[in-house]
């Protein structure tokens, strides 16, 4: 079939077969299509959209265009969630340990932070001797031996997705909400995953702003997931402040490890770690019911054991045996760390949630381009929550910085972030469940 048609069809707001879109992602993993072919098929998509049917169909296509990994000889269920994107969400890095110490296995394929969200594989690399990208022998031995691996796509998972995203990514065609729907659900499907929970963000923080967009996008990810086989519940989390109190890659991975062990934990995040526990439990067969999974996940946690599975993942994949008992011997530190202060009394009223993203990106933590280095030391730390009552002179932030310039820059922009004022209607950070 000529993968010209197969443009055409869909330009012309035709339903395309399961043979059109298979052909059309055997062209996108071979190099059959060329890159103006597959910018045409992603413009096309974009413009006239595809049915659920279409989109369940690109994402097997693009799921068996590589490697499917089997984990059907494991005694217990496999799982995994995947976030939309925020700023201070390191919640994979507790989600994975925590339901590994529940019985459940954990083949976590994560990716790195582009624009104003972290990514959870820079917050793994910020750990000395972590091998976050391993051959597929030594990701299927952690995840048997350990119970949960978080690593990045290889080349050879769901590679036709792979190139289509990078085209996506440079032909204004990323939002296309069927595209995303595929994009993600087909490196899930690849990871041999038996059931998935979602958790889609809103707010100034997130790529979809509008609570209804978000909506929107649940319901597709949850919609073909069932269509293509995998169980999949959904959460829509807000995301107007940022979900941990710490952005930045090194800061954020200790801001994990101070959770798991007891040490520091915030409400907010607390409250998104447990809910998306509780439903992968539920969602995985693990529990029955959401409560029983809550006291199970909180068991866990406050016997050490989520702890300890955490350091058995990373000295698993060659980073330090003792990381959670003394991150600070391998964490790197900024050399200069500051705080920002409130110049009013008054109560955080609002914050601009992608703008304390981008200080992060201004401070070297975060990527413009994909291919952008980035420094694992930098970031913001005990930032303030909405509705915090502050003083004049009050910490708002602590600045970790290369050098002076960096850090009032990042104070500037923090600043801009920051809202003082009454204190404001404060809605709950899971604002809906779809199952």
């Amino acid at each position: 079939m000529l993968i010209s048609e197969v443009i055409r069809k869909k330009r012309d707001g035709q339903t395309l077969t399961h043979d059109d879109i298979a052909a059309m992602v055997a062209g996108i993993a071979d190099g059959g299509a060329s890159d103006a072919q597959v910018a045409a098929f992603a413009m096309a998509a974009w413009l006239k959209g595809l049915s659920p049917d279409e989109t369940a169909a690109l994402t097997l296509a693009m799921r068996d265009s590589g490697d499917v990994f089997q984990w059907s000889d494991l005694p217990g269920p496999v799982v995994d969630k995947h976030s939309t994107g925020g700023v201070g969400d390191n919640v994979s890095l507790m989600l994975a340990p925590i339901l590994a110490a529940c019985g459940a296995y954990v083949p976590m394929i994560s990716g790195r932070g582009l624009g104003h969200t972290g990514g959870t594989l820079d917050k793994m690399d910020a750990i000395p001797g972590y091998v976050s990208q391993p051959d597929n022998a030594l990701f299927d031995k952690v995840v048997r031996e350990v119970g949960c691996a978080i690593i990045g796509q290889t080349g050879d998972l769901a590679p036709a997705d792979k190139r289509l995203y990078a085209i996506r990514d440079v032909t204004a065609t990323v939002e296309s909400i069927p595209l995303i729907t595929a994009s993600i659900l087909s490196k899930k499907l690849a990871a041999g995953l038996g059931s998935l929970v979602m958790d889609v963000k809103f707010g100034s923080g997130a790529f979809m702003s509008k609570f209804e967009d978000a909506r929107e996008l649940a319901a597709s990810l949850q919609r073909v997931a069932t269509l293509a086989g995998l169980p999949c519940h959904a959460l829509l989390t807000d995301m107007n402040e940022p979900l941990a109190d710490a952005a930045g890659n090194a800061v954020e991975t200790l801001n994990a490890i101070e959770f798991l062990t007891g040490a520091r934990r915030t409400s907010r995040l607390e409250e998104v770690v447990i809910a998306l526990c509780a439903q992968m439990l539920v969602a995985s067969g693990i529990e029955a019911h959401a409560q029983t999974a809550r006291s199970r996940v909180t068991k866990v946690l406050v016997s050490g054991h989520a702890a300890e599975v955490f350091g058995k993942m990373v000295a698993a994949l060659g980073g330090p045996a003792d990381v959670v008992e003394h991150p600070e011997r391998y964490l790197a530190q900024a050399p200069v760390i500051t705080e920002l202060h409130a110049n009013d009394a008054g109560y955080v009223s609002a914050i601009d949630a992608r703008v304390v993203g981008l200080a992060v990106v201004e401070l070297g933590g975060g990527r413009r381009r994909a291919s952008d280095q980035i420094d694992p030391a930098v970031g913001l730390t005990r930032l303030a929550p909405l509705g915090a009552k502050l003083e004049k002179g009050d910490p708002i932030a602590v600045i970790h910085a290369a050098n002076t310039s960096d850090a009032d820059t990042a104070k500037s922009q923090l600043e801009d972030a920051y809202r003082i004022g009454a204190s404001p209607k404060i809605g709950p950070v899971v604002a809906e469940v779809l199952v």
